[in-house]
Parts: C-alpha cells; sequence; structure tokens
C-alpha cells in the first residue's frame, strides 16, 4: 500500500496503545496555525480554545442580543436581523423538502418516540409502620437543544435530542443551530425536522455564542434548565464550561467507532462501516479489532477503494490517516477487553454470533449486533437515540434517553414514633461530625431540650 494510504495495521498492542487506541483529553487540542490567525482577528490576540470560549461566553451574559449578533456576523458571516426563525417558515420548510426525505424524517420520529415510550420511569411512594418514603420523577422546566449545521447538516440529531425530551415530559424546548457558512440560512431540512417534532422556537445561532445564549439567556433567547446536543471543540468546551449554571448531557467530542470482526465478517461491510464515521470529522475515530489478519488485509484494500467514491473523501481519508486502523487481536477475548477498555461511542460486533457474545460488553455507547445490524440505522431510524457518549465517557456515562431530562426528588414523611426511634442515631452521627445544630434539631425529637 502507498506511504499515503489511509489505513494502519498494527499487530503489536502496544504500538496500538500509543495510537490509535490512545484516547485524547479535551484539554490536550491545540488550534492549527490558521485557527490561531483566525482568532487573532476576532479577538486581538491568539487564545487557547478555552480562553477563546470563555471570552464569548462572557460577552454573551453581559450583552445578550449585541453579542449574539456580533458573533454571528464576526464567526458565520451572517448579516441577518432577527435571532429567531419564524414559525410560518419552519412549517413552510416542511413542505419545500422532498417527499422521499419528509417521509424518511417522519419515520424516524415515530420509531425514535416509540423506543422512548418504552423506557421505565415513574415515580414512587410507599409507606410503612414508620411513615412514607419515596421519590417524584418530575421533568426539568426547559431544555436547549443544539443542533450541527456546519460542513453537514444534521436534522437527525435534532429529532434524536427533541423527542426523548417530549417524551420525558419538558415543557419548554428552543434550538439553536448556525446559519450556513457564508451567511445563508439554517438548512431547509433542519427546519422540517423542527416542524416534524413540533418545536417552532428555532434561533440562528451556532458555536460557543449558541451555548452561551442558552445558558445564560438574552433579551430574544430564554435561559434554559438543560442544554444537550452534540457540536465542534468550541461547542463542547461550552457545555464544559457553563456547567453547574445549566444541566448538559455530556461533553460530546468526535464521533468514534470500533467494530469487532471475525473471518465470517464480509470486508466490504466492515469497511462501509468504518467509512460512514471517518466522513463525519477529521478527528473521528474508526478502528477494526480482529483476530484475522487476512479480513484485516481484505478491509484496507476495500477502505481504498471505496475512498475514491466518496463525496467527503478529504475527510474521511484525513480522520483514518490520523485514528483509523487495524488491531491484529490474539483472539476475540482480547479484543472485547480491548474494547471495554477503550469504550467506544459505536460497538459493532461483526461476528458469526453476536448475540453470544453480548454479556462480554460492559463499555459501549451503543453495540450494534451483526452486519445487518449497522451503525448508520443507529443514526437515523433504528430508534434510540444517537446522542451517545464518546471520549472514553462510555466508562460511566449513558446515551442520550429520558434520565437526561427529569429530577429526581426525594420525599420522606415519617411518623412521629418513627421520627424518635430514629433521632437518636441521627443524633449520634451529627455529633461526630461534630454538627452542635444537628445534633441539637435531632435530640428535641426525642422529648429532651438542646444543650
Amino acid at each position: 500500500m502507498s506511504s499515503d494510504s489511509a489505513w494502519r495495521t498494527f499487530s503489536d498492542l502496544r504500538a496500538a496503545q500509543e495510537s490509535i487506541l490512545k484516547r485524547h483529553s479535551l484539554r490536550d487540542y491545540a488550534l492549527p496555525a490558521a485557527a490561531l490567525e483566525r482568532s487573532q482577528a476576532l479577538f486581538g490576540e491568539r487564545l487557547p480554545p478555552e480562553a477563546a470560549v470563555r471570552r464569548i461566553l462572557q460577552s454573551v451574559r453581559a450583552d445578550g442580543d449585541r453579542a449574539l449578533f456580533h458573533w454571528n456576523r464576526a464567526i458565520d458571516g451572517w448579516q441577518g436581523e432577527r435571532l429567531m426563525v419564524p414559525p410560518a417558515a419552519i412549517r413552510a420548510a416542511l413542505h419545500g423538502i422532498p417527499p422521499q426525505l419528509r417521509a424518511a424524517l417522519e419515520l424516524a420520529a415515530e420509531r425514535i418516540r416509540a423506543f422512548h415510550q418504552k423506557q421505565p420511569l415513574g415515580s414512587w411512594i410507599e409507606a410503612d409502620a414508620a411513615g412514607t418514603l419515596g421519590q417524584l420523577i418530575r421533568p426539568v422546566d426547559s431544555v436547549g437543544v443544539y443542533v450541527p449545521g456546519g460542513t453537514a447538516p444534521l436534522p437527525s440529531s435534532l429529532l434524536m435530542s427533541v423527542i426523548p425530551a417530549q417524551v420525558a415530559g419538558v415543557p419548554e424546548i428552543i434550538i439553536c443551530t448556525p446559519p450556513a457558512s457564508g451567511g445563508g440560512d439554517i438548512h431547509p431540512a433542519i427546519l422540517a425536522a423542527a416542524a416534524i417534532a413540533g418545536v417552532e422556537r428555532v434561533y440562528r445561532i451556532g458555536g460557543a455564542q449558541a451555548i452561551a445564549a442558552m445558558a445564560y439567556g438574552s433579551e430574544t433567547v430564554p435561559r434554559v434548565a438543560t442544554i444537550v446536543g452534540a457540536g465542534n471543540l468550541f461547542v463542547t468546551l461550552a457545555k464544559q464550561q457553563v456547567y453547574g449554571d445549566v444541566g448538559i448531557d455530556g461533553l460530546l467530542g468526535p464521533t468514534e467507532t470500533m467494530v469487532i470482526a471475525d473471518d465470517s465478517a464480509d470486508p466490504r461491510l466492515a469497511a462501509a462501516d468504518l467509512l460512514a464515521q471517518a466522513e463525519h470529522d477529521v478527528l473521528a475515530s474508526a478502528i477494526l479489532l480482529t483476530p484475522s489478519a487476512a479480513l484485516a488485509a481484505a478491509v484496507a484494500g476495500e477502505i481504498e477503494r471505496q475512498l475514491q467514491a466518496l463525496e467527503r473523501r478529504g475527510i474521511a481519508q484525513s480522520a483514518m490517516q490520523a485514528r483509523g486502523g487495524a488491531v491484529i487481536t490474539r483472539d476475540l477475548a482480547q479484543a472485547f477487553d480491548i474494547a471495554n477498555e477503550y469504550a467506544a461511542e459505536h460497538l459493532c460486533l461483526l461476528l458469526s454470533a453476536p448475540w453470544s457474545w453480548i454479556g462480554r460488553v460492559r463499555n459501549a455507547g451503543g453495540v450494534f449486533l451483526g452486519e445487518h445490524s449497522f451503525e448508520v440505522l443507529g443514526d437515523y431510524v433504528a430508534g434510540p437515540s444517537h446522542v451517545m457518549p464518546t471520549g472514553g465517557s462510555a466508562r460511566f456515562a449513558s446515551p442520550l434517553n429520558l434520565l437526561n431530562f427529569v429530577k429526581i426528588v426525594s420525599v420522606i414523611g415519617l411518623n412521629p414514633a418513627s421520627a424518635a426511634a430514629l433521632s437518636a442515631p441521627a443524633e449520634t452521627i451529627a455529633a461526630a461530625e461534630g454538627l452542635g445544630g444537628h445534633a441539637a434539631a435531632a435530640r428535641l425529637r426525642q422529648g429532651g431540650a438542646p444543650s
């Protein structure tokens, strides 16, 4: 294969761990020279990403709409006069897209809603001789959804984020999405998806400034309780910095897929699945784990061949060269050990008997079982939200689901006898912690007086 091949194969696990399997923190990303020059033009100095985001957040918090218009014009070249899209334009977009696309989006919406309606979620109250304990499940008051709209507008992401919030009962949902680069408007497919979901508050704002608008509010954009949705590095850093002032779904970085395959796998399908993720972003990861050196070689050849036909060939090739490749494992058991350590957003099992291995999966955003359950279906129409944990956060985080949009309120309603019986141990613990006021409050319930 040529020296500029988009694919590498590792037979040495340690070498792979220092290369394609190595995780990168958000703090590791440095801006290229061109981006630093842009930073100089925008801010008057070359700011690192965290500082640039902080500057944008502070300006929107202080100046509201004025700052939003400034950043829209400076960053996206947008010269419009209204941040909010008129509801009539949203409804018109639904009738303006091709009928086949509308039908596909409506099917996706139906399946996403049906899937999330099956998630168990309910309050419970339990009474016994001691009194009553329980939990109340309450939706958050409002949600802001960020929808990417840069190099690839993603109406699917709108549906995957909005519909679970609706099923959870969130009463107010707004959307922020950037105008098209070069000063255009929002892509009509995104507006059509908003119409299908029944959301009428859509704002022409992208990047860190959109996160700031939803977190702190402005004259036009309402402040929300929780922000969800993936975006570029600046969006992700902005979510990180506003967390605590609002809730977030997670820090969702570049997409990633890991394929575990045996020699029964079709190399054409394996290559297609890897390239489907690589074309998202030059920082995307696409990794094959297999004990079959012959399959790895066949997949490499297919990737080189299929790359030639991709419209986004440059992006996919850059991603493959930076973070793509195959690792030849000792056996499938080792492949699953590696996968659990890596904790991929998407874990695809192209195996002769995938169901027999599902018990080995501990860490993954989503697991895709067999060649007919390919990841692209999960991106669009399978049903579960495609907003999934990245960057190894599948070790502790979950795909977007109803729990992202609700709060649990604990209920405590003990009767006097139970309160009196529990007050003595409560006083003991309070005294051990040096909290005299706590101890006194507990002692009062025992019939004594505070000292």
